[in-house]
């Protein structure tokens, strides 16, 4: 995101700029004929019919398909004094709909072109929740009584995309969009034209991904100091607002920002890092190798729009950010770079052209990448700027990676290598001591449990289940954990499984959980037994009715002939049970409950010097269980 200032085209410039509508007849009669397309899946067609010059209502009508409008549904355009409508189809129906839009009689009627622009802008807004590049996540919990744990019907979808366009997207450069510096300007002019973002918005969803970014790849604990250059257009702004969001992540920003911008935008992203205490730096301030002061430098200089030489003092920091070719980063005394949008020194299409420009390890393009970006050989490329409309992407035909998740940004190809042995991470935070743990060891594992819960940890109750067979030979699997108290941990399954067998011969199983957030885990052994029916029919029949009929269907680890063995049998449960009939719990399907005679909780720490404590049961000692707590050697 680089444009200069917000565009002060009229309110019906501005609509024909983003459909490329003609403008209106002054007769009446067909005005005009106006084709779109959705990112080359679909065309919509749109014919303006007036009743004659002197009559103040305008009829509009286009088709669209039936996926793109939901059923039944009433538009009020207040802003427009529209009233619009949709007829009802059959929600399988291939068939498009009819829209008719009436004008509410007024003497000061808009145009017929504003007419359009309304409408089409309204579909914009009805499809922005179908968007190409929307990954969404649907979650939902029905909370069970007591400690019950809350059971979950999570579905995942991908607007438009299949799993298999999202990997292919996001793993292959050759597969997406490259922006020229003419089609980014004119996208960034739209964008605060037409579609109405103002450039401090753009800035901070741009900045917000810059930081999300770089902590998906650089963790807080191993490289909390980053030094941010900031130059005098947007694209130092962007680093401003970066270096705010880092911050809050917990890193240690550090700002050089020599030729301030005298705007009031930029006075107060100042205004915000100074209340922060985020220090200012004077370029003579810096160390002779920054690596020695800094694990990060991020490249905030300059943007798509900046031609010419770099003057100083950016001419001599370019230099100590590069690394001579006969030496490496470390002998250099450089620190990891990290550029926005541009490596600082490149042509926005050719790229390192001078060969005076940077080599980043990572580069954050925003909106869609530059055409210069495809000479990038850095280990990191991802996409930012999450702002990117529909009307954006049909306009210029964008091919872009999906975002997943509320993610703000997503990678771009695969890293270039992948340093196994180097990944680690630096506990920092959290301690275990014996005078903070409580004495039973359920109820420090409901603390435990309960703060992943409120702290969002994807899948809080997901946990390894460890099994042996009769010979001692082990097998894991993930599952999920639906019930505890003093009496222990439960889970479900079919009773025909693998694992079911290998507690049929070996009764003893270990559980363990991990909560990443936390740097927490909790491991848990003991003898196991299945609940009792009744226990299993109350649970089955509170899950969903798909869930239930999913049960009926597995066979559990049995070899099938392929999935549309399991397709073709739900569908015909799905019909069997279509009355609302109450569903059997199959006999072979049911709980399993670990009785805990050790659990041990452990909390990472800093130096791999991680807190163990180990719960020993020593005494049943009837309602009252006796505990020994031990520290173990990490």
């Amino acid at each position: 995101m680089d444009a200069g200032h917000s565009s002060s085209t009229s309110t019906t410039s501005a609509d024909a700029a983003l459909s490329g509508a003609p403008a209106a007849s002054a007769a009446g009669g067909v005005v005009g004929l106006v084709s779109f397309k959705h990112h080359c899946v679909c065309a919509y067609r749109m014919v303006l019919v007036a009743r004659g010059r002197s009559s103040s209502h305008l009829f509009l009508s286009f088709l669209v398909p039936r996926h793109s409008v939901s059923r039944s549904e009433l538009w009020t355009l207040r802003s427009r004094r529209m009233l619009c409508t949709t007829s009802t189809v059959s929600q399988w129906s291939s068939a498009p709909l009819s829209i008719t839009c009436h004008q509410l009689p007024n003497q000061h009627s808009p145009s017929v072109k504003k007419v359009a622009a309304a409408c089409w802008r309204k579909s914009v807004e009805e499809k922005i929740s179908r968007q190409l590049h929307t990954f969404r996540s649907y979650r939902h919990y029905n909370t069970i009584p007591g400690n019950k744990l809350p059971h979950r019907d999570l579905q995942t979808r991908a607007a438009g995309h299949t799993m298999t366009e999202i990997s292919k997207h996001s793993k292959e450069p050759d597969n997406i969009s490259y922006l020229s510096q003419a089609d980014a300007a004119a996208i960034d002019a739209l964008l605060m034209g037409p579609l109405g973002f103002s450039i401090d918005q753009l800035m901070e969803l741009a900045g917000l991904s810059v930081a999300s970014a770089i902590a998906e790849v650089y963790g807080v604990h191993q490289y909390p100091r980053i030094l941010v250059i900031c130059g005098p257009g947007n694209n130092g702004g962007d680093g401003l607002v970066a270096a705010r969001h880092l911050h809050h992540f917990g890193y240690k920003p550090s700002i050089v920002y020599p030729k301030r911008t005298d705007k009031p935008l930029y006075h107060g992203l100042v205004t915000q890092l100074e209340s922060l205490s985020v220090p200012f730096l004077s370029e003579t301030d810096l160390p002779q190798h920054l690596k020695d002061n800094f694990d990060i430098v991020i490249d905030a200089m300059f943007g798509f729009s900046f031609k010419g030489k770099p003057r100083p003092p950016f001419d001599t920091l370019l230099q100590r950010l590069k690394v001579p070719n006969d030496s490496g980063a470390e002998d250099a005394g450089v620190p990891f770079v990290v550029s926005i949008d541009i490596p600082s020194g490149w042509h926005v299409e050719e790229g390192d052209i001078e060969e005076n420009g940077l080599m980043p390890d990572m580069l954050v393009s925003l909106t869609a990448p530059k055409k210069c970006a495809k000479h990038f050989q850095g280990a990191h490329h991802f996409l930012g700027g999450r702002f990117v409309p529909p009307a954006v992407v049909e306009k210029y035909g964008l091919e872009l990676p999906a975002y997943t998740g509320s993610s703000m940004c997503v990678r771009i190809g695969k890293q270039t290598s992948i340093d196994v042995a180097a990944l680690r991470e630096n506990y920092v935070g959290a301690v275990l001591l014996e005078d903070q743990a409580n004495p039973d060891p359920i109820k420090q594992f409901q603390v435990w449990f309960e703060d992943a819960v409120s702290a969002g940890v994807h899948e809080p109750n997901a946990m390894t289940l460890a099994t042996a067979d009769a010979e001692g030979n082990p097998s894991a699997r993930m599952v999920l954990l639906k019930g505890y108290d003093e009496r222990g941990f439960v889970w479900y399954t079919n009773y025909g499984s693998r694992k079911a067998g290998e507690l049929s011969d070996n009764p003893r199983a270990a559980l363990v959980f991990f909560w990443d957030k936390f740097n927490r885990s909790v491991r848990i052994e003991g003898p196991v037994e299945k609940v009792p029916e009744e226990e299993s029919d109350k649970y089955f029949h509170s899950r969903p009715r798909g869930s239930q009929i999913g049960a009926m269907v597995s066979s559990q680890s049995s070899v099938i002939e392929g999935r549309h063995v399991l397709d073709q049998f739900y569908k015909d449960l799905v019909d069997k049970y279509a009355d609302g009939a109450v569903i059997p719990k199959p006999d072979y399907w049911g709980g399993y409950r670990l009785h805990p005679v050790r659990i041990e909780f452990w909390q990472g720490r800093e130096s791999r010097l991680h807190d163990r404590l180990r719960y020993t049961l020593t005494s049943k000692g009837g309602e009252n269980k006796i505990w020994c707590i031990e520290r173990l050697a990490p």
